[in-house]
């Protein structure tokens, strides 16, 4: 496709240099630093059907009960931040 930019003059002194000093066309260096750029800002082109690959992590330490974190106890830990912390903002603090 072909488009029309309006470009800093160094920098496209800068690529035609590197396509020069690698033998290749300006045209594949301009393609490459956009898609090198693009790829950093995080908005690359998504294949269809691509996933990210989390590492799992196994534990062989079994939780008891009493530990394991449920929505209740979730639910639980957070009343308790924030009766503490409206405590400590109007001054009765434990």
């Amino acid at each position: 496709m072909k488009t029309t930019l309006d470009l800093p003059e160094e920098l496209v002194r800068e690529m035609k240099i590197r396509a020069a000093r690698e033998g290749r066309k300006l045209r594949d260096v301009a393609t490459e630093v956009i898609q090198r750029g693009m790829t950093e800002l995080g908005t690359e082109p998504q294949k269809k059907g691509h996933r990210v690959k989390l590492p799992l992590i196994r534990s062989t330490r079994v939780v008891p009960a009493e530990e394991q974190l449920t929505p209740e106890k979730i639910d639980e830990i957070l009343l308790n931040q924030e009766i503490e912390w409206l405590s400590e903002i109007n001054g009765t603090a434990k």
